[in-house]
């Protein structure tokens, strides 16, 4: 009993020595605990939606949405915190099915249209549909072991930098780190090296790393990552315009029948990355026909003196600065405009 006791005390003596020593090494490397915006985590502000009023508000989008839609600043200007939906990658049109068609919700939502990924495809199996079904789905099959684990995970996540689920260069979990070896001539990924540039709150409300905007070479490697998919799609199909459209206004029917608001918001871009969406998906045929056909109040950033030259640090976010700014000035127009007449805000 005693040789048992010793070897339980040195295994955990041994246990405690190397989790220690694992942290440390990369905080050394300037690693520090942050939260993953995993499904699990969109799941809690999904479920928030069941308990909505008429009086709540929605952000659905990509990452331009998360990145440039604050939500303090938010609530300041309207009294209303959002939800916030939007996922990084994502068509919002999934989501925005999953809202109109599975829940009672008729207060209002905010689509973030980045034009590539929202006429991208109707498609479940491009990327930009898979990645927001999949938090779908995973909300509607969600078990009470995994919302369990998800609780018990999150002082985990934000004392442990070691734990960090972020995918591409900086993942430090042992799959990610596995997943950087090449063995011999094998070309693991031909993708350029992607920095994680943004920090999450357990609202999802998120702003991009100060590094992003001090360091150019950091924001360069990002921009890289954006030109890598510019190629790719370049040399794929064309945008599914008239599909995307048609599945979108279908559920805009419907959630304006039963007494909901939508409004829709083009984000900031800028540099190579803005001249390439003049190119691929130019304004006058997408964004401009989107809103005559959806008749919803609509604001696109290069419509504002005060929001047009706007500037993001890796050409398609803003920084944490710039989207305080951008939310405050474009929920002040939006104020103006009557775009919250539903609603009872400041």
């Amino acid at each position: 009993m005693m040789k048992l006791k010793q070897s339980l005390i040195i295994a955990l003596t041994l246990f405690i020595v190397g989790i220690t020593a694992w942290e440390l090494y990369w905080r050394s490397e300037g690693f520090y605990p942050t939260l993953d915006d995993n499904e699990a985590l969109w799941a809690e502000q999904r479920f928030r939606v069941e308990k909505a009023s008429s009086n709540s508000i929605l952000l659905l989008g990509s990452s331009r949405v998360l990145f440039d839609m604050q939500l303090d600043e938010w609530e300041t200007e309207t009294g209303i915190r959002p939800i916030q939906l939007a996922f990084v990658g994502s068509s919002p049109l999934p989501i925005f099915h999953d809202v109109v068609n599975n829940t009672n919700f008729n207060g209002t939502i905010v689509v973030g249209v980045t034009p590539g990924l929202f006429f991208s495809s109707t498609s479940p199996d491009k990327d930009s549909w898979k990645s927001p079904q999949s938090k779908v789905d995973f909300y509607k099959k969600r078990t009470y072991a995994q919302m369990s684990n998800h609780i018990l995970s999150l002082p985990l996540q934000k004392n442990f930098a070691f734990i960090s689920e972020d995918q591409g260069v900086d993942g430090v979990k042992l799959k990610e780190l596995l997943g950087k070896i090449n063995v011999g001539d094998r070309v693991v990924d031909s993708m350029p090296l992607f920095h994680e540039f943004g920090e999450i709150e357990l609202d999802r409300n998120l702003t991009m790393k100060p590094i992003t905007v001090s360091d150019t070479a950091y924001a360069n490697s990002i921009i890289r990552v954006w030109q890598f998919f510019g190629k790719k799609a370049a040399s794929g199909p064309p945008p599914d315009k008239a599909s995307t459209m048609a599945f979108f206004l279908k559920d805009l029917e419907i959630f304006k029948a039963r007494g909901g608001h939508v409004i829709l918001v083009r984000c900031p871009s800028s540099g190579s990355l803005r001249a390439a969406e003049n190119m691929g998906v130019p304004r006058t045929e997408f964004w401009d026909e989107l809103v005559k056909a959806s008749q919803l109040k609509a604001y696109h950033f290069e419509d504002y003196e005060q929001l047009k030259h706007l500037k993001c640090p890796e050409e398609s976010h803003l920084s944490a600065e710039d989207a305080r700014y951008f939310t405050t000035e474009l929920v002040k127009i939006m104020k103006e405009d009557g775009a919250f007449s539903n609603l009872k805000t400041n």
